[in-house]
């Protein structure tokens, strides 16, 4: 009995501090595990992915990517996320990475871009993506993540100011090829 009343109280103080602390948690233990696994999956990338065509540079150039020669491409069935993490699954979750009814069609991981097989990677899409790889390029990967998992709890999706800015690239390059 004197066993289960510990266990108890450890479990109960576990959750308060992370109640309290969730931020720190996040940011101490869980960011770091993500960021780690998203170079893992760039570097994937950079040795199965495809090049850019000439069109496509030219795009990521006039964006304002300092290294275009750099973008691959992937085409997968499913945009990779860490599952087998359950932490990570979790923050994924609460996020809205993944879950059901979320299909992620496209993520940048570094200077590679992840392509759901299907997805209809038009001018304007390929410009939001281009647009990840630039803040990648301009940040670096660790301050991106930091400060768009810190953005996505703050204000969503949509009013994220990353996803913002990337979002301004759908309308300015609007016009398919």
């Amino acid at each position: 009995m004197k066993t289960v009343k510990l266990l108890s109280l450890v479990i109960i103080s576990l959750l308060f501090v992370l109640a309290f602390f969730h931020q720190k948690v996040i940011s101490l233990t869980l960011l770091p595990q993500y960021i780690e696994w998203a170079h893992t999956i760039e570097s994937q990338g950079l040795e199965v992915g495809t090049g850019l065509s000439k069109r496509e540079l030219a795009l990521a150039k006039e964006i304002g990517i300092k290294h275009p020669e750099k973008v691959k491409i992937v085409y997968v069935e499913e945009v990779p996320f860490p599952y087998e993490n359950f932490a990570l699954k979790t923050l994924g979750e609460a996020l809205g990475f993944i879950g059901e009814g979320i299909v992620n069609n496209a993520q940048v991981f570094g200077y590679t871009i992840y392509v759901r097989n299907g997805f209809d990677l038009n001018k304007p899409k390929f410009a939001h993506e281009l647009v990840h790889v630039l803040q990648m390029e301009r940040m670096g990967m660790h301050n991106v993540v930091t400060q768009h998992f810190s953005n996505l709890a703050e204000y969503g999706y949509n009013s994220a100011p990353l996803e913002v800015e990337a979002f301004e690239a759908n309308k300015k390059y609007s016009q398919d090829w």
